[in-house]
């Protein structure tokens, strides 16, 4: 299966390859603060990271960001999470992980990485806002 998504021209698939190969080739170097920004940042807080942390936003959802569970087999009313990673993308899909918020208040990361997955159709969606790259174990 390919990562490049030679299939599928939205901005938002575009954005996805650039940030899926920052993720597979992670260095420390950091540039403008955007979604396609060339390198994956360091700082403070994580001196390399692996993630470009993400929030997707499908057509018709009204401004609220597509949420998640957190848990591969969740049960109702448990945890969901709107921060993902992504992992895969093949043509106009894009396979993302969970991110769950860091459960240690003194971690310097502030994500960790759950078993939860799921794929998404970009053609559906509109909108991406890109949260500041980080360090998540065991991605």
């Amino acid at each position: 299966m390919n990562n490049r998504n030679e299939n599928c021209d939205s901005c938002i698939a575009q954005i996805l390859n650039v940030i899926l190969v920052l993720q597979q080739n992670a260095c420390p170097d950091s540039c403008l603060d955007s979604c396609d920004r060339p390198v994956l940042g360091g700082g403070a807080n994580c001196l390399v990271c692996n993630t470009r942390p993400i929030q997707l936003y499908l057509c018709g959802s009204n401004s609220t960001p597509l949420s998640m569970p957190v848990d591969k087999d969740p049960v109702e009313g448990g945890e969901t999470s709107t921060v993902f990673r992504v992992e895969k993308i093949d043509g106009c899909c894009a396979t993302c992980r969970v991110l769950a918020p860091n459960p240690d208040a003194t971690a310097l990361n502030p994500y960790v990485g759950t078993n939860s997955f799921f794929t998404v159709d970009i053609n559906c969606c509109c909108a991406m806002r890109c949260l500041s790259d980080t360090y998540v174990d065991c991605v």
